[in-house]
């Protein structure tokens, strides 16, 4: 499988400016060819094809007088940025037929040299390497410092250059890994994801949200404050900001350490885990938007899923509309109404329960019976005997 690899990158200052420059480029060719489809579109002309398109942006646009400054950049980085306009157009067209799964999305956009994130990609063509001396050589733009934190378990077959808001570089390497499971353990678990508890485990183990922006409020009042009061343009204002940016990247970076090393626990101590399909573009609607992003549920779920898939793992997702904490766990008993406040409930049958606790619980039984299922096993519940409270079928019934 292909996963990515991140090292924060430290350009001397004549290769920011080259890489100022590759971005620049980068950007003017993808907003060249929205440009020339949108005209194309109005105009009611054909639509320009991939390779006409590279001919018109890059191929002809370096002749031109204002476009010459082209030629100053590797071309595959000029490449690249006119494949990402295309897959944008793709995946638009494939969203309005019907065939793109996800959610619909807008046709693409221009961007902006305001935007605060930057990347320009480089693929084997450009002949990018890693240095003897372990620094990142890349074309027209030198070799660049690596702050390297391990090593890379093959060759990368692409390689991209991050520019992010806090004024930092990133080299993010694609390379090909190979699975290597962990040795094989009896116990499964269910995941209850939450804000009281950031997680629930099906044995009653319970993670506490550690509240990252939460935590980080007042000091980010107190820097947003001071970027309100600089005059707009002034370096003033841009060092501000960037004390801004910065503070969030610490905020974004020990919530993601938080995800890896709790993600990575779970996935060594269980043979299978289970979690829901939260609707996490709903709750982010609600007045609890700033503790569900936050918490970042979608960010460890995808975390679990490729770790269990490189370690040997099963994981699974249960259906979002699976009334798990709703449901006693002893005898299936099913609630009416589980409002939020609720945090132990008694069932008919006697059984008391902590909702998330008994919600884990019901996603590992959830999850194991989807199991079953798909391997053609039995998950239909066996045959009981009727409880003396329980009606029969009234006469005349369909």
């Amino acid at each position: 499988m292909q996963l990515r690899y991140s090292f924060r990158l430290d350009p001397t200052p004549s290769q920011r400016i080259a890489l100022a420059r590759a971005f620049g480029c980068a950007r003017v060719v993808y907003n060249d060819a929205l440009a020339l489809r949108r005209a194309a579109h109005a105009e009611g002309l054909p639509f320009i094809s991939d390779n006409e398109l590279s001919k018109q942006v890059i191929t002809e646009a370096k002749n031109q007088p204002a476009r010459t400054w082209l030629g100053g950049v590797s071309a595959v980085v000029l490449q690249q940025a006119l494949a990402d306009a295309c897959m944008a157009y793709r995946n638009f067209f494939a969203s309005v037929s019907g065939k793109r799964k996800e959610a619909k999305i807008a046709p693409p956009r221009f961007r902006s040299r305001r935007d605060n994130r930057q990347a320009i990609r480089f693929t084997k063509n450009a002949r990018f390497k890693v240095t003897e001396n372990g620094k990142l050589s890349l074309p027209k733009i030198g070799e660049v410092r690596v702050c390297w934190s391990r090593r890379l378990p093959s060759a990368p077959s692409s390689v991209t250059v991050i520019k992010d808001a806090a004024d930092r570089y990133f080299a993010s390497f694609v390379v090909e890994l190979a699975a290597h499971p962990w040795p094989q353990v009896e116990i499964e678990t269910g995941i209850d994801l939450g804000l009281g508890h950031f997680a629930v485990l099906a044995d009653g183990q319970k993670i506490d949200s550690p509240r990252f922006l939460r935590r980080a409020e007042k000091k980010l009042h107190k820097l947003q404050k001071t970027l309100s009061r600089k005059d707009k343009g002034s370096a003033n204002r841009r060092k501000a900001r960037i004390k801004v940016a910065r503070q969030h990247a610490k905020v974004a970076d020990a919530r993601r350490e938080f995800h890896h090393q709790t993600s990575t626990r779970i996935i060594r101590e269980n043979q299978a885990v289970f979690a829901e399909d939260l609707a996490v573009k709903g709750l982010a609607r609600t007045k609890l938007a700033k503790s569900v992003h936050d918490a970042g549920w979608s960010a460890f779920v995808a975390m679990l899923e490729y770790k269990a898939k490189l370690h040997g793992r099963t994981f699974a997702r249960i259906d979002r509309f699976f009334p798990s904490s709703k449901l006693c766990s002893a005898c299936g008993t099913l609630a009416e109404a589980m409002p939020l406040d609720v945090r132990t409930w008694t069932c008919p049958c006697g059984a008391v329960h902590d909702r998330d606790v008994n919600a884990a619980i019901n996603i590992l039984a959830a999850g194991r019976a989807e199991r079953l299922n798909a391997s053609g096993g039995q998950v239909r519940p066996s045959h009981a005997v009727a409880q003396p409270g329980e009606r029969g079928s009234l006469r005349g019934a369909a």
